[in-house]
């Protein structure tokens, strides 16, 4: 997805059910967040320390392609997301929201297209024993 003169890309790792969401870009991709959720339970978020005892930003972009998926996931989620872009104008930083929705719109329709199938574990009972 590009747009304002910088790009941004998700990659998806399929684990079993769950996924992982790796949302980078700029001119210094990096990890600034990570985000988790499932179909069911509120998004969290913890962001890492930048430069000057502030904090990253990037769950701006994490927390929108978390949204716009949770629907349509099979399992768990984690996303990171970093995305710096040098001197970076208000124009740009205005194009990430829609930029991330437009990325996790993508991620969703995939899923659709293409429906998670894993085993479902196995457990022993409190009765039973391994073999």
């Amino acid at each position: 997805m590009t747009q304002e003169g910088y790009t941004i890309s998700a990659d998806v790792t399929v684990i079993g059910k769950d996924l992982l969401i790796v949302v980078t870009g700029g001119s210094n991709p990096h990890i600034g967040d990570v985000t988790t959720l499932t179909k069911d339970t509120t998004i969290q978020t913890i962001k890492y320390p930048s430069h000057d005892g502030r904090f990253h930003k990037d769950n701006f972009v994490g927390e929108r392609v978390a949204k716009v998926v949770q629907p349509a996931l099979p399992g768990s989620c984690t996303i990171t997301a970093g995305i710096h872009v040098n001197q970076i104008t208000k124009a740009q930083i205005a194009a990430s929201a829609p930029m991330g929705e437009n990325l996790g719109r993508q991620v969703a329709d995939w899923l659709i297209a293409h429906p998670v199938e894993a085993p479902t574990p196995q457990y022993y009972g409190d009765d039973e024993q391994p073999k």
